[in-house]
């Protein structure tokens, strides 16, 4: 029997273009954590070490204290040992980041990298068989490379892959892809036991053996990512298997369509907004589609305002955006426009009503002119 932690995908110092400074530094500090966080569950379920499938880094050329934090952290629990495996962002090549002067000073004794297919030895009668990425386009599946010459002997092997598998790949001419069946068949024969993969961020059992598992991001990444924030408790023995998801993950990527025509639903707007529990970190992106009036507009902006400066990031969703600005006469019937003000505004209504981009740019001006009128009365 052997009890481990299995888990991939961390992407350190990975970095999102609609994240602000601040936000940013608290995404990176977050995959930081959830090493400490793995480490302290792999003591506290008496697992004897954790498997990374792939993907330790973002690349081959992060920061210098994304690898010396990342190494800190895993030297912590220093009764676990972590096997790395590179992995496509992080390959074993020439300028690879396991091969650098700032993880090779600082990598503590607990830490091994699987930097080929020879068998490790992790602990009696058990060991961890990698499949490292040499390269960023291998043109060969290189799991069932990993695993073809393994003997039957009694050994309780636990193979560390990366790649998509050909039963959930959309190209089947990749030369990379894991075939499934080459797996299943070694588990047939006793050769292998678990087969640990990373590169799909979601949680996801493959083929019908339980035993060939993507453990999934323990950060999310994106907002498509199905079950992300896991790592897999896997207690093994040749005859039986238990695998259990655990929540690492603290960050949060949501998308919500809305259908805005009035204030009713921007207050279903405001409402989804208020009841984010972490709002720090959580990253929103909304489809906004409908049609408003000024007034209505003005309120729902500074909603997502309000809300921009709370969340991780809120993004509007472009390709699912078609908001209409309409103003009513209840719009400017307070605010005692007069002369050029007033003719302006009956020009740029007539204007607004159309179609193309003049009646865009009038429909700005319109929101513009409204709110600068109504600065103007409020002062």
């Amino acid at each position: 029997m052997t009890k481990f932690v299995h888990t991939a995908d961390w992407q350190l110092g990975m970095t999102r273009h609609f994240l602000a400074d601040e936000a940013q530094a608290r995404f990176t500090a977050a995959r930081i954590e959830a090493i400490t966080s793995i480490g302290a569950l792999a003591l506290q379920e008496g697992c004897s070490f954790v498997v990374v499938g792939g993907d330790v880094f973002e690349s081959n050329q992060v920061e210098r204290h994304v690898v010396v934090r990342s190494l800190e952290a895993m030297k912590s629990t220093p009764d676990v040992t972590f096997y790395l495996l590179p992995g496509n962002h992080d390959p074993l090549d020439a300028a690879s980041v396991f091969r650098s002067k700032t993880f090779l000073d600082n990598c503590p004794l607990n830490v091994v990298v699987l930097e080929s297919s020879e068998p490790v030895h992790a602990a009696d009668g058990v060991e961890i068989v990698g499949a490292p990425w040499p390269n960023k386009r291998p043109l060969v599946d290189l799991v069932t490379h990993a695993v073809t010459e393994l003997p039957s002997d009694g050994t309780l092997r636990v193979v560390v892959g990366h790649g998509s598998t050909d039963s959930l790949s959309p190209d089947p001419h990749n030369p990379a892809l894991v075939v499934l069946r080459d797996l299943e068949a070694a588990i047939a024969a006793g050769t292998v036991h678990y087969v640990a993969l990373g590169d799909r961020h979601s949680t996801t059992e493959v083929g019908g053996t339980g035993r060939i598992w993507y453990s999934g991001a323990p950060e999310p990444t994106a907002y498509d990512e199905i079950d992300p924030g896991n790592v897999l408790i896997v207690d093994l023995s040749p005859d039986s298997i238990t695998v259990e998801r655990r929540r690492i993950g603290t960050w949060q990527f949501v998308r919500q369509d809305f259908d805005v025509t009035g204030p009713e639903d921007c207050l279903k707007v405001e409402h989804f907004l208020e009841d984010i529990s972490d709002k720090a970190r959580t990253i929103v992106k909304l489809s906004l589609v409908g049609q408003l009036s000024l007034t209505d507009m003005d309120r729902l902006e500074t909603t997502l305002d309000h809300a921009s400066c709370l969340l991780g990031a809120l993004q509007r969703w472009d390709r699912r955006c078609d908001l209409v600005v309409l103003p009513d006469d209840d719009d400017f019937g307070g605010l005692g426009l007069s002369g050029f003000a007033a003719a302006g505004l009956d020009d740029l209504r007539k204007m607004g009503t159309g179609g193309g981009d003049d009646a865009l740019t009038a429909r700005d001006a319109l929101g513009l002119l409204y709110r600068l009128a109504g600065t103007a009365v409020t002062t």
